[in-house]
This record gives structure tokens, C-alpha cells and sequence, in this order.
């Protein structure tokens, strides 16, 4: 397993890792560095990979993560010419565990695809908040032409996003579609010129760099939450989440507000603590 912490974005892509992590002020970019491989993940890569996640998720200066990766593409999934000696069960509950963080990572999490993202690494890119895609991306169930069945969540994201038929279509029979394609299934957040790839990431990022991180991430986990509860329950888990909010960012904006001025939101516990 590597990992490889970077002081700045510059040569992110040429150390050895086969994950990167790099700081640009609150914005961390992780990069999957496997471009002779088209990104695709040994074991260990996706163990370093949720190791990275692990670290920026405990990282209090980080407030946004982009993941991405080295070269021409995102991810072409797991690298079938570097299975770890373990019995597939054991090495598939590794790679969930990996999927797992993702999902349930605690700060907003884009995902930067440019190039290939199939099998895996497309479903790895969906895990992610926001997915923002250049127009040259590439997408595909890519599992069927390998003999495989769908993972890293697939099963459980394609029938939320794009409903039962049209996700049994994308996983039996595998096809390549383009990002225009991936983009009026919505399974992309924003589309936009290769060209404008970076700067679209960055301004995204600095946006919600600046924004309520608790808030927002609760946010999202409603969404998601909310494809498979009752009303009653969302509307049950919406107050659980604004009462934390309420001790949270809620008061810096509100003080705001009255003062006439933009917000500067912390994350922090607002009720003092007992001595």
C-alpha cells in the first residue's frame, strides 16, 4: 500500500503512490496515481485510498476533498492483472469498506472525471457528492465483458439515479456512453469543455469551502436517506439534523444577517461545554 502527502497541487502526479493527497488551502485533492494502468486498483490502492479519505476526514483544515485521477483518466476500476492471494470474499469486503468510505465521507466530495471512469471507477465517481465530467469522459458498467457481476455499490446507486430498466440496461449490457449520454441520465452534476475541467472543480470547491460543512452534509445524507424512508421518518431525521445546526453554523448566519454582512461558518459545537 502507498500514500504520499504533497504541500501543494504542483507534481502531484509524478511521485511513485499509487494515491496522492495534495493541500491547496481548505481544498484537498486526492489523485489516483496509476496512469500507466489507466488509474485501474490493486487492493492496496483502494486501501490507500480509504486511508487518504481517513486522514482528510480528521483533517480540520480541509473542508472540501476533489478526488481524481493521474493522466488522461479517472478510474478503469480494479486492475484484474494484480488480484491480492486472498479468498475473493475477504478481498471484495476490503474494496466495500473502501466504497463505504467514500459514501459516508463527512465533507463534500467531488468527483473530477476526465477520460475513462468504468466499472468500479464509474460507480466510485457516483459514491462522490458531485460528479463534474469533461465532455471527452467515458462511462461503462464495464463489469459484464469482464465476466462479472456489478459492484463497489453499483447495485444499490444505478436503480436510485436512473430507475430499475435503465440501470438493468447500463450493468447487462455493458455499453461505453459518453458524458452527453451520462449527463442526460443524470449522472453528472456539471459537464463542461475539457478545457474547463480545472476551473470549474476549483470554483465549486471554493464555494463550498465556504459553506455550512455540517449543514450541507447533512444535508446530502438526507437525500440519499430520503430515496428509501417514509415521510414520517425523513421529516423525523430533518429535525434531528437541524437541532445540531442550531448549535452549529445556524447562529453565525443568523448574527450575520441582522449585521448586514456575509457569514464566516466554522463547523464548531456552539454549546459551551461543562467544566
Amino acid at each position: 500500500m502507498s500514500i504520499e502527502s504533497l504541500p501543494s497541487t504542483a507534481g502531484a502526479a509524478t511521485a511513485e503512490s499509487d494515491v496522492l493527497i495534495s493541500r491547496d488551502g481548505a481544498v484537498a485533492t486526492i489523485t489516483l496515481n496509476r496512469p500507466t494502468r489507466r488509474n485501474a486498483m490493486t487492493l492496496d490502492s483502494w486501501i490507500a485510498l480509504r486511508d487518504a479519505l481517513a486522514e482528510l476526514a480528521l483533517d480540520d483544515a480541509t473542508r472540501v476533498v476533489v478526488l481524481t485521477g493521474a493522466g488522461s483518466d479517472f478510474c478503469t476500476g480494479a486492475d484484474l492483472d494484480k488480484r491480492a492471494p486472498m479468498h475473493p470474499l475477504t478481498r471484495m469486503r476490503q474494496i466495500n469498506a473502501t466504497a463505504l468510505a467514500v459514501a459516508e465521507f463527512p465533507k463534500p466530495l467531488i468527483a473530477k472525471v476526465r477520460g475513462y471512469a468504468v466499472g468500479a471507477g464509474w460507480n466510485l465517481a457516483l459514491l462522490c457528492d458531485l460528479l463534474i465530467a469533461s465532455r471527452d469522459a467515458q462511462f461503462s458498467q464495464i463489469f459484464a465483458k469482464r465476466g462479472l457481476s456489478v459492484d463497489f455499490g453499483g447495485s444499490w446507486l444505478l436503480p436510485r439515479m436512473v430507475g430499475l430498466h435503465r440501470a438493468k440496461r447500463l450493468v447487462m449490457l455493458a455499453e461505453m456512453i459518453d458524458a452527453e449520454q451520462a449527463d442526460a441520465l443524470g449522472l453528472v452534476s456539471e459537464l463542461v469543455e475539457p478545457e474547463e475541467l480545472d476551473a470549474t472543480v476549483a470554483r465549486f470547491a471554493a464555494g463550498l469551502t465556504q459553506s455550512p460543512t455540517v449543514a450541507v452534509m447533512q444535508s446530502a445524507r438526507l437525500i440519499e436517506d430520503g430515496t428509501t424512508s417514509s415521510l414520517r421518518d425523513a421529516l423525523e431525521n430533518e429535525a434531528r439534523s437541524q437541532a445540531v445546526n442550531f448549535a452549529t453554523d445556524a447562529p453565525a448566519a443568523l448574527r450575520a444577517f441582522v449585521e448586514k454582512r456575509p457569514p464566516a461558518f466554522s463547523g464548531e459545537w456552539q454549546v459551551p461545554q461543562p467544566s
